[in-house]
């Protein structure tokens, strides 16, 4: 009896790309469903640790689900309480702000016509017009944001709830994976689940610190040049650089333009700039590397496009769930021998590639030899 021929290395990645199409079009067209299901998975991972400690205690296991998710959800309340506190301070004051925006935005205005020869008529008349544009769009406006509200109801519901229920029957979902796939061995399937998990875990954990760490370090450079709105401030700009990427330029924006209307010293927005600069650059050199840890081996090109892929498939919860769900496919492309090719692709290159790659084609391993001869 003749064997089987090989796959063709074209057949495979056809495959692999239509699978990866497949899942893009789903998420975008289930994000209500899948993406609280998606941060419920991460929610679970980071309280699994808590939840088997209490169960190593004796504790019963509902109580000991229970117990991680409740303080978690105190600790929640607690800082949307401190977040909305400093918004209302903020807004109880515009109405005595309203005198320093129309001085700033007076000053712009006469800038604007010195570099650029509009008059300040022709720029108010442009403000007017887009005013009046804003004003025919608002029930769209409004409409966007009834839904972001219902949007974010939805989300404060069900991720504790499916948080709970990923945790109490987290056994029949592993052993559901493991049946599921009946090519590979069971050990196999375990490692994957083991390692995604752990992967998970640490991000999230190390991410918490890091904003931690990075509020502290705001709010003590903000409080030392007497920003006003300190702590709001650096707690918003600590919560904004959650995002990967454009949530960092965002804070920036924002932190200079509040203190721009709200400060009478110009210089403090050159502080704010400073300062958030300097906080920026150690985090991206310190604290993702050494708090965050090296767990997540994604190179910063794949990063920045699974950023942009997740916020255009899912907007900004999207580009908060890019990062660790890159870091679990890679670890999938890692341990499954035909997709070690994308998992080289996906890696940092301080990674060294692992060698031979099973099921590799042929073609490939040639032209590294001749490549190696001509060396």
């Amino acid at each position: 009896m003749e064997s089987q021929a090989p796959t063709p290395f074209y057949h495979k990645v056809s495959l692999n790309l239509l699978t990866l199409l497949i899942l893009c079009v789903g998420l975008y067209t289930g994000k209500a469903i899948i993406l609280p299901l998606l941060f419920s998975i991460l929610l679970a991972n980071m309280l699994l640790p808590l939840t088997r400690y209490f169960i190593r205690k004796k504790f019963n296991s509902t109580i000991a689900i229970l117990l991680p998710l409740l303080a978690f959800i105190v600790v929640s309340l607690v800082l949307v309480y401190f977040l909305s506190s400093q918004i209302m301070n903020f807004v109880d004051d515009v109405p005595a702000l309203s005198k320093r925006i129309h001085s700033v935005s007076y000053s712009f205005q006469l800038w604007f016509k010195e570099n650029t020869s509009i008059t300040i008529w022709k720029q108010n008349k442009y403000i007017n017009d887009s005013l009046s544009d804003l004003a025919d769009r608002a029930p769209g406006f409004l409409g966007t944001t009834l839904s972001s509200l219902t949007e974010m109801l939805t989300y404060t519901t069900l991720i504790p709830i499916y948080t709970f229920l990923i945790l109490y029957y987290r056994q029949n979902i592993k052993v559901f994976l493991i049946s599921i796939f009946q090519t590979n061995s069971a050990s196999h399937i375990s490692e994957i689940l083991t390692e995604s998990t752990t992967i998970s875990q640490k991000y999230l954990i190390g991410l918490m610190i890091e904003t931690l760490i990075v509020f502290s370090m705001n709010s003590v450079g903000f409080l030392l040049v007497g920003v006003p709105y300190a702590f709001f401030l650096a707690l918003l700009a600590a919560l904004l650089n959650l995002i990967p990427y454009v949530g960092m330029l965002v804070a920036n924006l924002l932190c200079m333009t509040i203190t721009l209307v709200s400060s009478d010293n110009l210089s403090n927005v050159v502080w704010v700039g400073v300062i958030l600069a300097v906080v920026q650059l150690w985090d991206n050199n310190f604290g993702m590397t050494f708090i965050v840890g090296n767990k997540v081996r994604i190179n910063g090109l794949v990063t920045i496009v699974g950023v942009f892929i997740g916020g255009a498939l899912c907007g900004v919860p999207g580009m908060f769930l890019a990062i660790p769900g890159l870091a679990v496919l890679k670890v999938i492309c890692d341990k499954v021998p035909d997709l070690q090719t994308w998992g080289v692709l996906l890696g940092d290159s301080s990674v060294q590639p692992k060698p031979p790659i099973q099921n590799a084609p042929q073609e490939i391993n040639t032209q590294a030899d001749d490549s190696g001869d001509r060396n």
